[in-house]
Formats: C-alpha cells, structure tokens, sequence
C-alpha cells in the first residue's frame, strides 16, 4: 500500500534533515503493509518473493507465532537495492513511522557509501524473482522434491564463499617465459634414423599419439586446485559432475550468499549507523514535545542490552559516537597515547571539531572486524561496563570471566570474523589419485562442530559424487574426517597428509 498523505509528508520532511546531515543514499521508496505481510517479507530475507523452499515457510510460521505471543515485532525492513525499497508496519505510531523513516535513510547511505557493499548487485530485487522463476521452471521439469532436495544440499555451504574474492585476484598471475620457453616443455623423441627412412621409422601418428600421452601424464600430474580455494561453492560449480540445471541451482544459492556477505560482515556498523542517525534526527530535528516520551521509550528498547548476547545497535551507535566526541577533542595520536596523566587524558580537548568527518570515514571504509579492531578501546570497554563469561559446569550458570580489554578484544572479533564460521578451504581434488576432495579447516580459533561437519560433508558427498574427507582440530589434535557415501570415518593423523 502507498504512503497515505500523512506519511508522505513526514518521509519527504525526514528526507530532507537527512540531506542537511550530509547523508548520501540510494532514492527509498516506502510501503505500508500489515503485520502478517510484513512476516512473510521477513522470512524471505526481507524480498516480496524468493525460490520456493520449506525454510521459508518454516521461517515464517516462527516469526508468525512469536508475534502473536508478542516476543517479537518487525518496525521495518529496508533492501539494499538500487533504488531502495522500504517497508513500515501498518500499525506503527506516527512517532514510530518518523524513527524508521530516519533509520532506513541512515541504511541507505550505509549500502550506497560502504566499500563492502560496492560489489553487491544493486538490482537484487528484479534478480530475486529471476531466480524464483529459474528454480520453478527447474521444479516443473525435474520434480519439487528432487529440487528442494537439492537445494537442501546447497545451502548447506552456502557459507563456504570467500566474501572478499570480490576484491582481490585469488590466483596468482602466470609467469612470462622467454619466447620459445613453456613451462614443463616435454619433447617427443624420434628414433634415429636416415631422413629419407624418417616418415616411416617415425610416422606421424605414432609422433601425435606420444605427444598426447605426455600431455595426459603432464595434466595428471598436475595438483587441481594448483593453490587452496576458499570458495568451495565455485570450486563444486567449476569441477562437481552435476547436471546443468543443478550447476544453475548451485550458482543461484551462491549468488544470493554474496549479496547477504555484507550484511553479515557490517552487522554492527549498518545498525550502530542508522541508529546514530535516527536518533540525531529525531532529537534534533523531528521530534515534537508530545512525542518525547515515546520515541525514549522506543528507543531506549532498540538499543537496551540483553542477557547473554550483544545488541549491534547498541555496541554500534555507542562506538560511533565514542569516535565522534574523540576526534572532536583530539583525543587519539602519538602524543595523547603517550600520555600517563590520567586526570589529563580524561580532561584532554584540543576542540578540532573533526569527528562527524571521521564517523563519515570510518562508515565507508570499514567492516565490524576492523571497526573494532581500530577504535574499541579499554576506556570505551570500561565506559559500557563490557566482559566476556562463559559457561561453569560445576555450577550449571553463566558466569563473568574476564573484564580484561585484551580478552574482551580477542572474543569480540574472534566472534565477528568470517561471520563466526570455519575457514574451510578445497587443497585436492585428486587426493589418493582417486577423484576424491580432500578440504582442510583452517583452525584460526574457531572450533568445528563436529555433527555438524558431517552432514555437511555428507551434502559435498552427494555434489561431489565421490569420497570428501576434512583434515580438522579435535581437542588439540589433527583428525581426518571422511565420508565414502555409506560410512564415516575419523582418523587421527600426523605427518600422513600434506597440509596445504
């Protein structure tokens, strides 16, 4: 349903405060729709339409039921699309409407101006309902259970991408050879003889035959990958004996994980940006006297901290305006660094008045593992009072373990990189010279789950076709997982298997 007049009159107000900030976005074009629309958009990953799968419905049943019991409410939804589309829940009071208006314009320059949404497709809407016609017409012709089986199958790693493919050349570049040189030159020796017997004491075919069967031993030979590949996905659309219709369905899933990429990878700073934005808006722009006491309680409970887990609007909004107030006093650098005084440190202000420019760099060059990385600092930890617990199985409760800033540190961005998922990475796709992938988990911290790894490599198994095995840390020790399509297997190893 369109903006009523009412609406539309406060979106193009909320326009243009967000234009006098400064903020360059992608045009949005809003959509009022009811709670159960907004469900249904919600469990498509916030699309009108997407392929059709069980976990869609599954999903939406979920966020149906936790709604009727009143858990949970959707405010908005806004698609990195270009232009945007934006959805408000039909429901929302008028003060509600004004807050989300002002969060999707802070989301929206967030897409147009983060350097890790610049490869995205900006017309992810129209290739979504592409990609649901293509599985339809895959479906009509295959079977939905062979499709939805498969489907099953690809998003199983549907994590095992490299997001930052998209930026860099993954293989290295080939060597010139001086001309006349190529690289593991084989030559076809001739028996010797008169040249007027050579024809015969050398035929052709015989000289053409020996030359193929040096190139077929040379290819052989050769190690496929030449170098780990972190894009599992393309490697199976690459080298996997499937059909074509699956080599599209395979393509499809991939596609769709690097749009989401960014999402993920930004989950703090697009959140922590449009919050800081909706609340500059509101506060000092928007906001009448009569709406003061709902837009602070509907705030405060977007950005309240919760038992147990991190709020990224929260760690988000609180860090950026960390940043703001910091460069606007000057307080980073060699000299403030190396300051010992803390009554000095805490008083410092050389009024630069630098810090809504450095916010505006910070949003476009970073990610959350390197926003954190680069200003989260041991006063700001002590400021929002943060900690790390674990689980104490003597007592069966949550308890505080450090409030140390480097282990705090250490498990937020352990956390956060590569989405919190293993880096598994293809090494052989000729392991034993029997067709069978071998993949390697690069234990960087992050412990595999173990049932979960094997019914994933059981899903590889049934693309691949042939036995997959996973070199992986068990409890401190290297292990080989494996899976030959009936049977698993797990075997401790040393110096048996090359680590790549």
């Amino acid at each position: 349903m369109p903006l009523t007049p009412d609406l539309e009159t406060l979106r193009r107000e909320i326009r243009g405060y967000a234009r006098e900030y400064g903020l360059d976005f992608f045009e949005v074009y809003f959509e009022v729709i009811g709670h159960d629309q907004m469900n249904e958009i919600a469990a498509y990953g916030g699309f009108p339409t997407r392929y059709p799968h069980w976990r869609f419905g599954m999903e939406y049943e979920h966020l149906k039921k936790s709604y009727t019991y009143g858990l949970h409410r959707i405010y908005e939804m806004v698609i990195n699309n270009d232009p945007c589309t934006a959805y408000l829940l039909e429901s929302n009071a008028l003060v509600d409407q004004k807050i989300v208006m002002a969060h999707v314009y802070g989301h929206s320059d967030f897409f147009k101006n983060n350097v890790w949404f610049s490869r995205t497709n900006r017309k992810m809407l129209d290739e979504m309902a592409n990609h649901a016609t293509r599985v339809r017409r895959y479906m009509e012709k295959n079977g939905v259970e062979v499709v939805e089986d498969f489907v099953d199958q690809c998003l199983s790693i549907e994590s095992l991408i490299d997001p930052h493919s998209q930026f860099f050349a993954r293989q290295r570049p080939r060597e010139d050879k001086p001309e006349g040189e190529e690289e593991d030159k084989q030559v076809v020796h001739r028996l010797r003889s008169k040249d007027y017997m050579m024809n015969f004491i050398n035929p052709p075919q015989f000289l053409e035959a020996q030359r193929q069967r040096l190139e077929d031993d040379r290819l052989k030979a050769r190690r496929i990958p030449e170098e780990p590949v972190r894009d599992v996905m393309k490697f199976l659309i690459d080298h996997a004996p499937i059909e074509n219709w699956q080599r599209e369905v395979l393509a499809i899933i991939r596609d769709e994980a690097y749009y989401f990429a960014p999402q993920g990878q930004t989950k703090i700073m697009n959140e922590g940006w449009a919050s800081y934005w909706h609340s500059k808006i509101m506060t000092e722009k928007a906001l009448t006297d009569a709406e003061v006491i709902d837009y602070a309680d509907h705030h405060s409970g977007t950005v309240a901290s919760h038992p147990g887990r991190l709020n990224p609007y929260k760690l988000g909004l609180e860090l950026y305006k960390d940043i703001e107030d910091r460069w606007n006093r000057g307080r980073f650098g060699k000299e403030y660094d190396e300051c010992d005084d803390h009554r000095e440190k805490r008083d410092w202000d050389l009024h630069l008045g630098l810090g809504r420019e450095k916010i505006f760099e910070v949003r476009r060059i970073h990610n959350d593992v390197t926003f954190l990385d680069a200003f989260l600092t041991p006063e700001f930890c002590a400021d929002q009072r943060l900690f790390t617990f674990g689980y104490n199985k003597k007592t069966g409760t949550y308890n505080i373990t450090a409030r140390e800033f480097k282990k705090i540190k250490d498990q937020l961005l352990f956390g956060l990189t590569n989405h919190g998922q293993p880096f598994i990475f293809v090494t052989d796709a000729n392991h034993d010279n029997r067709g069978e992938l071998f993949l390697e988990h690069r234990h960087e911290g992050l412990d595999l789950k173990v049932d979960w790894a094997r019914e994933t490599l059981r899903n590889i198994h049934k693309i691949w076709t042939r036995p997959v095995h996973l070199m992986t840390v068990v409890e401190e020790k290297r292990k080989i997982l494996s899976f030959d399509g009936a049977d698993y297997a797990e075997r401790d190893t040393t110096d048996d298997v090359a680590v790549a």
